[in-house]
């Protein structure tokens, strides 16, 4: 069958190097590890040419890779740290310095705090930092359009960035909206924290099913218009470089280059990666983020192509001339093409009460909308 991926000892000689005995079928190639690891690498490095080392300037960039501890993002530094020591024992010089990023909720902040001493002291001369997830209210300007979309406070000082999340978050209805606005949260702090520290790109850890999950699941929710900026290299609309090194490479693949990777680099993986992620029983608790993972997941078992092809041709999507220009959504931060905000900014046929709620004065766009209770996008501050 065409792409289908096979892992598992193949036990015949490897297709590539034609010595070694093969561990796992990778898109009907039998690999050895060490050309396994070397497929994996030659992906990733791919996406990077222009990061190679400059020598007609002494300006090193600087880049930002937000760390999740999953699967993906800790591949992408283990890979990014062994290029560039191949480029320092090469050329002398890399041809980009290294930061690192961790976002943290409130009851996270300890377990965060610990896993990023382990990734410090097994990666150490690169810059890190770890943030909690309300400072995003610290970063942003005061009269931005984020903060009026938190409910009401009625009395006394405006509350503390975290007493504002919690309030922003606790006025959430549903799984999907709160799974929604706190990934939306966190990408608009790790862009901040990028600008802030000098970071002309951020490198995400976005394999090829992740992004094909994103590309179903952000046209779920309505937010299709970004997909642009959120599946493809190129500038984001926030004034840094967005890149996917390991968008051609799959979840599962990375499953495995961690399975035989040094024990030091599994030990810093904190998810479950062992099979399928399973969705909650309880439909209630179930997102369109997990509905997304748990069928591309399972899509890529034996069918990877089809997710390839998803993110193909996602990525074919061009960003609207003139989009830098138009307003932007109170939450996202994205540019609106022809200022459509809202529900009957996109027109259609609407019948239940959230969606016939108009909004008053509120830049926030189709998909956020759908996230937010109607309070937050009618209700008139005083």
């Amino acid at each position: 069958m065409p792409g289908k991926t096979t892992d598992g000892a193949a036990g015949g000689i490897c297709r590539r190097c034609k010595e070694n005995v093969s561990v796992l079928v990778v898109r009907l190639e039998p690999l050895c590890q060490e050309c396994f690891a070397r497929y994996v690498h030659t992906k990733a490095i791919k996406r990077l040419e222009t990061f190679r080392v400059d020598f007609h300037t002494n300006e090193e960039r600087k880049v930002l890779l937000p760390l999740s501890f999953g699967v993906s993002s800790t591949t992408l530094l283990h890979i990014l740290d062994l290029h560039l020591k191949t480029q320092m024992s090469k050329t002398g010089r890399t041809g980009f310095a290294l930061s690192m990023v961790a976002i943290r909720n409130a009851e996270q902040s300890p377990h965060t705090e610990d896993l990023l001493e382990e990734v410090r002291n097994q990666y150490p001369g690169h810059e890190y930092a770890s943030l909690p997830l309300h400072d995003v209210f610290r970063v942003i300007p005061d009269d931005a359009a984020l903060r009026d979309l938190i409910p009401e406070y009625t009395k006394g000082e405006p509350p503390k960035d975290q007493e504002q999340l919690a309030r922003l978050i606790n006025s959430l209805t549903s799984a999907t909206a709160r799974a929604d606005v706190l990934s939306t949260l966190r990408a608009r702090l790790i862009v901040e924290h990028a600008k802030s520290t000098g970071c002309q790109s951020i490198l995400w850890g976005d394999s090829t099913t992740t992004l094909a999950e994103k590309t179903l699941a952000e046209t779920c929710k309505g937010r299709g218009f970004s997909l642009p900026w959120q599946v493809a290299d190129g500038k984001s609309p926030f004034g840094v470089y967005f890149h996917y090194p390991l968008r051609d490479v799959l979840k599962k693949e990375l499953v495995s280059y961690i399975g035989f990777a040094e024990s030091g680099l599994s030990s810093l993986v904190h998810e479950p990666f062992s099979g399928a992620t399973q969705a909650s029983t309880s439909s209630k608790n179930t997102t369109i983020d997990d509905l997304m993972k748990q069928y591309f997941e399972s899509v890529e078992e034996n069918f990877p192509s089809i997710v390839s092809n998803v993110v193909r041709t996602s990525s074919k999507l061009e960003v609207p001339a003139g989009a830098e220009s138009d307003p932007r959504c109170g939450l996202c931060d994205m540019p609106v093409p022809g200022g459509r905000f809202g529900i009957h900014g996109w027109g259609g046929y609407q019948q239940d009460g959230i969606e016939t709620a108009a909004v008053v004065g509120k830049n926030v766009c189709y998909g956020c909308t759908r996230s937010l209770p109607p309070s937050a996008t009618t209700t008139t501050r005083i």
